[in-house]
């Protein structure tokens, strides 16, 4: 019972991040490409690398701090769902450049940033 504790306020703490990250980057940037769900996914792999790096395999950080960090913080944080419908949307109205722009830095950085950290691991 703990357990879904630690993931549901992990979960809402990161939602609420991302609303802010979203709230305010609305107003500093107006151009086209969603760079606050950019933005947030990439602060969320910035963390869980952070995490595998150099946190994990310590023997203080228990089991419900790991689910509230990783599954639910992470996971509230993170937005596979809204990064697939800005694509999309930017793919409807003929935004094709900002469509392709927006997955390609998604995959990359993203990807690039947890390979980043994956090579300190190993």
């Amino acid at each position: 019972m703990i357990s879904t504790i630690a993931v549901f306020f992990g979960g809402g703490f990161g939602a609420v991040v991302r609303f802010f990250i979203s709230k305010f980057f609305s107003h500093i940037y107006k151009g086209e490409l969603p760079i606050s769900t950019l933005f947030s996914n990439l602060i969320s792999c910035l963390v869980v690398g952070l995490f595998f790096a150099f946190i994990s395999e310590s023997k203080y950080i228990n089991h419900n701090l790991k689910l509230f960090i990783l599954v639910g913080f992470c996971g509230g944080l993170s937005t596979f769902s809204t990064f697939s419908l800005e694509t999309i949307e930017l793919l409807k109205s003929g935004n094709y450049y900002w469509a392709i722009v927006n997955v390609a830095l998604s995959i990359l950085l993203c990807f690039g940033m947890l390979l980043f950290f994956y090579k300190k691991i190993v």
